[in-house]
Parts: C-alpha cells; sequence; structure tokens
C-alpha cells in the first residue's frame, strides 16, 4: 500500500467524520472528529471479535505512517504558519513580553514541575523510572498545542486580550517545547554526556535564536517578492514556497523550524505586509488559501490521534498512571503561570481569573504525541505514550468542551470586541 493510497484514505475518513461532526454533533472540529474517531476505532475493536479484517486494516495503515516525522518535519510548519497568518499581530505585540514570559520560563518551569510531580507518582504506583526520563515527559506535555487551541478558543467567545494571550502563547511554546525535549532526549541518551551547562544553552539558544532570526529573513523575503507583483496566482504560491523551502532550511541549519514559520506568518499577515504587499484580491485569495490547508491538515491529524489508540499497550497500571497524571499536569501548568500573570497583571491589565482560563484553556495536543513516540523503550515509551494519551484526550475533550462553560461561570464572556 502506497502512500497516495493511505492518504486517500485518511481524507475520505477525515471528510465522513467532519461530515458527522457537522451535520449531526455539532461540535468544534477538534473534539468533534477526535471524539468521532476514538468511538471509530472503539468500534473496531468490538467487531474484530467477530471479524478483524477492518482491525488489521487500521492497524495496517497506522504502522505506515511515522506520526512523529509526518507531524513535527511536515504537518507542524504548515499549521503554525496559518494560524500565525491570521493572528493579530498589533494585538501581539502589545502582549509581547507576558506571551515570552509563557512560552520559556513558563515552560520550563512546568517541565521540571510535571517531570518531578510524575517521578514520584510512578514511584508510589510502583514503577521504577529515572528521573531524566520522567523530565523528558515533562517537557513534551509542557507545551500546549495551538493547533487544539485555536479553534475552540473563538468558539468559546474568551475575551481578546485573553485570547491573544493563549494564542500567542501556543504558537511559541510548542517551538520552544521542542527545544527543550530534544535538549533533555539528547542528554538522556547518551549523546549529551559530554555536555556543559554552557553547551546546553548555546545548543538552546542557537535553536531558538535562529528560529526566530530564519522566520524574519523569511518574512522580509516574502514580503519583498509579494510586493514587487500584482498576481494573485503566484503571490500564493510563493507564500506556500517560504513554508516549504524555510522548513528544509532550517532542518539543515538545526534551528526551530516551528518557531521560523510562526515568526514568517506573522510578519506575513501583519498589517504592513497585507497593505503594502497585497492588493485585496491577493489578501483574500491567500487567507483562503491557508485556511482550506489548516482545515486539510487540521481535519487529518485529529483523525490520527483518534486512531492512535491502536499502538497503546493497554497496561491498567499505565492507565490509572495517566489518569492522575492528569491533576499533576493542570496544577503544574496553573504554577507555571502565577508568577509571570502577577508580573505584567497590573501593567498590561489583565483580566480576572487569567490564570485559571489559561490553565484550562491550554489544551495539549498532537505535539505531546509525536514526541512521546520519539521516545525509545528505554525510555519507557509505552508507559509514557499511554499517559501522554490519556492527558490529550482528557484535554481536547473535557477541558475542550468545558472551557466555554467556564468563561461564562466566572463571567468574562465580553460585551463587545473588548
Amino acid at each position: 500500500m502506497d502512500y497516495f493510497v493511505i492518504t486517500s484514505i485518511l481524507v475520505f475518513l477525515s471528510a465522513v467524520f467532519g461530515y458527522l461532526n457537522v451535520r449531526f454533533i455539532k461540535l468544534p472540529n477538534t473534539i468533534g472528529l477526535t471524539l468521532i474517531t476514538i468511538l471509530f476505532t472503539l468500534g473496531v475493536f468490538a467487531l474484530s471479535y467477530y471479524d478483524d479484517t477492518l482491525l488489521q486494516a487500521e492497524r495496517f495503515i497506522i504502522s505506515k505512517i511515522d506520526f512523529k516525522v509526518v507531524l513535527l518535519d511536515i504537518m507542524l510548519s504548515f499549521l503554525l504558519f496559518a494560524g500565525a497568518l491570521h493572528t493579530d499581530l498589533q494585538k501581539l505585540k502589545e502582549q509581547r513580553w507576558p506571551v515570552l514570559v509563557f512560552a520559556t520560563f513558563g515552560v520550563l518551569v512546568s517541565t521540571f514541575l510535571v517531570g518531578t510531580g510524575v517521578y514520584y507518582l510512578l514511584m508510589v504506583l510502583g514503577l521504577k523510572v529515572q528521573f531524566i526520563y520522567c523530565l523528558l515527559f515533562g517537557a513534551l506535555i509542557s507545551p500546549t498545542d495551538p493547533i487544539a487551541v485555536l479553534g475552540i478558543l473563538k468558539k468559546a467567545g474568551a475575551p481578546k486580550k485573553l485570547e491573544i494571550k493563549i494564542v500567542g502563547e501556543s504558537l511559541f511554546n510548542d517551538g520552544v517545547g521542542v527545544v527543550i525535549f530534544l535538549t533533555i532526549f539528547g542528554l538522556a541518551s547518551g549523546s549529551g554526556t559530554g555536555f556543559s551547562l554552557s553547551g546546553i544553552l548555546e545548543l538552546f539558544a542557537v535553536e531558538v535564536f535562529g528560529g526566530l532570526l530564519l522566520g524574519l529573513i523569511l518574512g522580509w523575503l516574502t514580503y519583498y517578492f509579494l510586493k514587487k507583483i500584482n498576481d494573485y496566482n503566484i503571490e500564493v504560491i510563493i507564500t506556500l514556497a517560504t513554508v516549504m523551502i524555510g522548513t528544509l532550511v532550517a532542518t539543515h541549519l538545526h534551528v526551530s523550524a516551528p518557531l521560523a514559520m510562526v515568526v514568517a506568518g506573522l510578519m506575513i499577515g501583519g498589517t504592513k505586509t497585507r497593505e503594502h504587499a497585497m492588493s485585496e484580491l491577493t489578501e483574500d485569495y491567500v487567507d483562503k488559501f491557508w485556511e482550506l490547508i489548516d482545515i486539510l491538515l487540521n481535519t487529518i491529524l485529529f483523525v490520527l490521534i483518534g486512531m492512535e489508540m491502536l499502538v497503546l499497550e493497554f497496561n491498567t497500571t499505565y492507565i490509572y498512571a495517566g489518569l492522575l497524571a492528569i491533576p499533576i499536569a493542570l496544577v503544574c501548568r496553573y504554577l507555571s503561570l502565577v508568577i509571570p500573570v502577577q508580573l505584567f497583571q497590573k501593567r498590561l491589565d489583565f483580566v480576572p481569573n487569567t490564570t485559571l482560563i489559561m490553565t484550562w484553556g491550554g489544551l495539549r495536543g498532537a505535539i505531546s504525541i509525536a514526541l512521546a513516540l520519539g521516545l525509545s523503550e528505554s525510555m519507557e515509551r509505552d508507559l509514557f505514550l499511554v499517559i501522554t494519551y490519556v492527558i490529550v484526550i482528557f484535554s481536547i475533550l473535557v477541558q475542550g468542551l468545558t472551557i466555554e462553560k467556564l468563561i461564562a461561570k466566572l463571567q468574562l464572556k465580553p460585551k463587545g470586541n473588548e
């Protein structure tokens, strides 16, 4: 079975499940698609007691897809660029300092808090796991997922000032989270044996600041070429080339491709580029093209998340660990946000209960699963994959379904465009 056949099947399933959600269930696509795919997979499991043909076919499809490579090396750049392209750069500039602190300090603090909490949890459950592997788990579960957050927050009706903080943090913190994960991964796998603290900091700085610099260069070059012509077909292709070539260059230079795509997307979607380098027709086509890419890849992605159940080892202790890790992850996220929120609260006029809403609205998603799949067997891959999956599914289905009610209960819904 070649990749075209597998892609065709995934697009077909995405179309069918998407139709069922829009037509009957009427949940946000992120939640609806995940729920339907999980129910479909459970149905396939039940059917397998009589005939396992469908189960074997689904397992075969999943076995042929390297979820980590597909998401981190291919889909993530497109999704982050599309998300950044439609983010209000002016509002993000106003909140740049809290967003920066949330996406760096917050992720680092959360990584160590979650890692420590899970280390002691596993010890209580009788599972002896090295502390550095628990830190790896802390790194992969700490970043919130912009792909999961964007659509749900808009439907929830969060105040704009709060929405831009959560969305801005999510766009940047997954890039930072991936860098932290890869740094700890290097140490845990032994490739970091000769690393000094300065060496680790240098690697981190090159990945992060190199990605940001590359994004600025890509954004400026795209702006320059868009400004020189007026042909919406070619201009759309130029934006596509920016993402594809930019990702290749970032990979070659060993800098963060996600951060590069976020910065490039923010620059190209910003007011300056739209007013000086795009006609109204071009702007309309660019927006619609990237909205379509965003919807298509999101749909496929959350179908894949549901299907990833097939690679889990259903160990009862692992499932208990996952359920008990949910409150640990939430409490650690809350604690990691307390200092940044207190630091900027008065100066930037934060809405009430910002820390609580950012905790519950900071959804985990596909990035965490992809990183967990990248663990080696010696790093307790099966254990951490189950824990990650349980937290992600809880995050999408429970937090995603209740964030709107929480905002309403706290009387945070804006009266206008506040």
